[in-house]
C-alpha cells in the first residue's frame, strides 16, 4: 500500500492520472494537492473515489512537509505546472515561479521529511516535458534520455530547470526521483488553450481554427492513458535517478491533425443528427466542410519545428508501450468532449476568451 500525494491533481494531465491510478491500485491513498489556478478544475476530479483534495501552493513548503508528515506519503506524482507556450511568451514570470521555484519547494520539503526520517522507500517522480531538448531538423534522429538541452521557450527553459533541480536533489542529497519526459498529450479534461480541444470547440462554434504559421509543425501525439501508463511504469520499475522519454509513436505534423479533426466532426455530425441543434454555428450543421474555418496567423515566436521521441530505454527497462494509435486516441477523445459538454463550457469565461483573442489575432 502506497500513500502518493498528486501535485496538480485537479489539472488535465494529474486529474487523468488520478482517475487511472484510482482504478489500478484502489488500496493506495491518493491526496491531490493543487491552488485551482485557470487550468485547475474540481470537476474534473468527478468520479474518482477516496481522494482527499487540498487547496494549496506546492510553493508553500511547510504545507507540503505537513501532508508528508501527516499522511505518511511516500510517493509525490509532481504534474503542478505551468504548461502553455504562448502563455509563457507573455508571462514568463509565473513560469519561473511555479515550474522553478515550486519544484524547489516540493524538493525541499521531500528532502526534509523523507531524508531525516527511518530510511524507508519513497519516490519523487517528476512529470517534464520532450519541449526541454529543443528543436529537431526533418532528418535528425529523435530525442532520447542523453540528447542535450537547449529549450527555446520561457515554458522550456523554466521545466529543464525544474529537471535539473530534480536531478541535482538525487545526486546531492540522495533523494530517490524518477523522471519522465512526454511528447505532445491530447484526450479527456485539457484545457481548450491546446490545439485539440481549442480546435474542436472552436469548429462546433463556427469559429476560426487559428493555424501558426504553414502548419507544418511535427509532433509526437500521446493519447494521456498511455502518458499515465507510463508514469505507473517508472514509479513502480524505474530505478531512481534515470530520467524516460514517453512516447506516443505518432509523429504528425500540426496541419495533419487539423484535417484529421476537421473530417471526423464532419461524420459526428453526419452520424448523429443531434449534433445540429446543439451546435448550430457549426459549418457541420448546415451540411457544410468544417475546413473552411481554417485561418492561417502569425505563426509564434521562436516556434520549435519538430519534436519526436525516441522510447527505447522505456520499452526496455520499463515494458512501456503507447496502446492506442492515434486515430483511435482521436477517436476516443472527439466522442469525450461531444459528451461532456457542461465540463468544457464551465471554463470558457470571458478572461478564457479575451486570451484566445491576444494569442491568436489573425494577420
Amino acid at each position: 500500500m502506497s500513500h502518493l500525494l498528486v501535485t496538480g491533481g485537479a489539472g488535465f494531465i494529474g486529474a487523468n492520472f488520478v482517475h487511472y491510478w484510482r482504478a489500478r491500485h484502489p488500496d493506495d491513498t491518493v491526496t491531490v494537492l493543487d491552488a485551482l489556478t485557470y487550468a485547475g478544475n474540481r470537476a474534473s476530479l468527478a468520479g474518482a473515489n477516496a481522494v482527499d483534495f487540498v487547496e494549496g501552493d506546492i510553493r508553500d513548503t511547510a504545507l507540503v512537509e505537513t501532508l508528508l508528515r501527516d499522511r505518511g506519503i511516500d510517493r509525490i506524482v509532481h504534474f503542478a505546472a505551468e504548461s502553455h507556450v504562448d502563455r509563457s511568451i507573455h508571462g514568463p514570470a509565473a513560469f519561473i515561479d511555479t515550474n522553478i521555484i515550486g519544484t524547489m519547494s516540493l524538493l525541499t520539503a521531500a528532502r526534509s521529511v523523507w531524508l531525516a526520517g527511518d530510511g524507508s522507500p519513497h519516490r519523487f517522480h517528476h512529470v517534464s516535458t520532450d519541449e526541454v531538448y529543443g528543436s529537431l531538423g526533418a532528418e535528425d534522429p529523435p530525442f532520447s534520455e542523453s540528447t542535450a538541452y537547449a529549450p527555446n521557450s520561457p515554458y522550456s527553459a523554466s521545466k529543464a530547470a525544474s529537471d535539473h533541480l530534480v536531478r541535482a536533489w538525487h545526486h546531492t542529497y540522495g533523494l530517490e526521483v524518477t523522471t519522465t519526459n512526454c511528447s505532445n498529450n491530447y484526450g479527456p479534461y485539457q484545457f481548450p488553450e491546446k490545439l485539440i480541444p481549442l480546435f474542436l470547440i472552436n469548429a462546433l462554434h463556427g469559429r476560426p481554427l487559428p493555424i501558426y504559421g504553414d502548419g507544418m509543425q511535427i509532433r509526437d501525439w500521446l493519447h494521456v492513458e498511455d502518458h499515465c501508463r507510463g508514469i505507473e511504469a517508472a514509479l513502480l520499475r524505474g530505478r531512481p535517478g534515470e530520467v524516460y522519454n514517453i512516447g506516443g509513436g505518432a509523429e504528425m505534423p500540426n496541419i495533419a491533425v487539423i484535417d484529421t479533426l476537421c473530417s471526423a466532426v464532419d461524420a459526428a455530425f453526419v452520424g448523429d443528427p443531434t449534433l445540429a441543434a446543439r451546435f448550430p454555428d457549426a459549418p457541420a450543421a448546415s451540411g457544410k466542410p468544417t475546413s473552411r474555418l481554417k485561418t492561417s496567423v502569425s505563426d509564434r515566436p521562436g516556434h520549435d519545428r519538430r519534436y519526436a521521441i525516441d522510447e527505447r530505454k522505456a520499452r526496455a527497462e520499463l515494458g512501456y508501450a503507447p496502446a492506442r494509435d492515434f486515430a483511435t486516441g482521436f477517436a476516443a477523445t472527439l466522442n469525450w468532449y461531444l459528451d461532456n459538454e457542461g465540463w468544457w463550457r464551465g471554463v470558457l469565461d470571458g478572461s478564457y476568451r479575451t486570451w484566445v483573442e491576444t494569442n491568436y489575432a489573425a494577420r
